[in-house]
């Protein structure tokens, strides 16, 4: 068994079970977006936090224990996605990611927005010309330091 194992047997009993993001992420008292990337492999739960994944989704010990091992992260199974959603992040990158950089750069100075102190905000936001999505990253600045 792996962590891949886990993954799959999550995404199952959700299906099977009619549940929704949101609902689980109240469940285990973290946000949806949190919730979301720990049940998909790219977070580590704490015990309590595994434990109530357990509950909802009929996990073993040993799944729940797999729940709470440091993950490998990014693990997308192409270099360049190939599902048309995560594409359009990729082509939001490719197309923005120098422009996000520079203006970055301009106003913190040579450094990164973290992806460790982050968060996420996935919202739905009604337009009359269609739905929009509304997504809200938020990360620490960290400098580059001299030595």
């Amino acid at each position: 068994m792996d962590r891949s194992v886990v993954t799959q047997k999550i995404i199952e009993a959700k299906v099977k079970k009619g549940m929704k993001w949101a609902d689980i992420a109240k469940a285990i008292g973290e946000s949806k977006e949190w919730v979301t990337a720990g049940c998909l492999g790219q977070m580590t739960f704490t015990k309590a936090q595994a434990e109530a994944a357990g509950k909802l989704f009929d996990l073993t010990d040993e799944e729940m224990a797999w729940l709470q091992i440091v993950p490998y992260k990014g693990s997308l199974p192409t270099a360049v996605p190939t599902d048309p959603l995560i594409y359009r992040w990729y082509e939001i990158v490719s197309v923005y990611g120098t422009t996000i950089k520079e203006l970055i750069h301009e106003e913190f100075g040579d450094g990164i927005m973290s992806a460790i102190d982050f968060s996420m905000d996935i919202q739905r936001e009604p337009d009359p010309k269609g739905d929009r999505v509304q997504v809200v990253l938020s990360g620490k600045y960290l400098s580059y330091k001299t030595y």
